[in-house]
């Protein structure tokens, strides 16, 4: 089941499986939201909860019990609650079950708020916690922009000058390597050897916007205020390039296992809620 959502400029249309933008169109119909083909990734722009990347052998635990979570966690292999609806926004909800409590022993709500305005696209993530004790987690996004041209038409534009210093993947975990993401002028050129090692991932930033050039001309804005750490990503020959705002990231070989003690992880208190929001501006 899907549901749209319009104003006079944009269009964007969610599955309520994993709550997940599948369109985001203008009103020339020019698609921005990756196809899904899955030759190379069948998926568009899945949420990353309760975990961000791949925890050390897929295990956990929480006061000594060991428990085990896939990759980004599961909330985007499940259905979704379309709990508001007006003509531009809409808000999804996801709330612990059995299910869940097997896999993931908090209780909580998660809701994604879908909002359009103007030439752009939010969404707020809303993490409850309804138990009885401090819940620790980690939330994500995994948008993929389509890129209909050839991949080297395309670059990124950082919102500062910086040292893009990245962190290098070993068997799905962050390892102690790091490289230099080399900017001209805050601006790094397309090519998939960018991403022969797979994603490039930055603990820190101090840009929090990165625009996509198209032709060296503005295509695509990201903004994520809210999100310390990015992630960049996409499959070798694939019309797509995922810009990812993160609260937390994959295990090092280093960690205990101890979910409390992740490195990059959140903690909510009992009854509390937390909110992160990150934005797509079509330009």
């Amino acid at each position: 089941m899907t549901t749209t959502i319009s104003n006079s400029k944009l269009s964007a249309s969610i599955k309520h499986a994993g709550a997940e933008l599948i369109s985001i169109k203008d009103n020339q119909n020019k698609e921005y939201i990756w196809e899904g083909n899955p030759d190379f990734w069948g998926k568009h722009s899945p949420v990353l909860f309760p975990i961000v990347g791949t925890l050390k052998n897929n295990t956990y635990t929480i006061n000594g019990k060991e428990y085990e979570l896939p990759r980004h966690g599961f909330a985007r292999d499940m259905e979704f609650e379309l709990i508001e609806k007006t003509d531009n926004k809409t808000v999804f909800s996801l709330k612990s079950s059995d299910e869940t409590l097997k896999k993931y022993p908090f209780e909580f709500e998660l809701q994604l708020i879908y909002t359009l305005n103007e030439d752009s696209l939010s969404l707020e993530y809303n993490i409850i916690n309804v138990g009885k004790e401090k819940m620790p987690f980690s939330i994500g996004a995994h948008p993929a922009i389509a890129l209909p041209k050839n991949f080297e038409d395309y670059a990124f534009q950082f919102e500062k000058e910086e040292n893009l210093k990245y962190y290098l993947l070993e068997n799905d975990l962050i390892s102690s390597k790091t490289k230099i993401l080399e900017a001209k002028d805050k601006i790094v050129p397309l090519n998939y050897e960018l991403f022969k090692n797979d994603a490039l991932i930055f603990k820190s930033l101090e840009s929090k916007s990165l625009t996509i050039l198209e032709n060296s001309k503005p295509y695509i804005r990201v903004d994520f205020e809210d999100f310390p750490s990015l992630g960049l990503w996409t499959k070798e020959n694939a019309a797509f390039v995922c810009i990812e705002p993160w609260l937390g990231y994959s295990d090092t070989d280093e960690n205990s296992g101890d979910l409390y003690q992740k490195e990059g992880i959140l903690v909510l208190d009992e009854n509390k809620n937390f909110t992160a929001k990150f934005t797509i501006t079509i330009l």
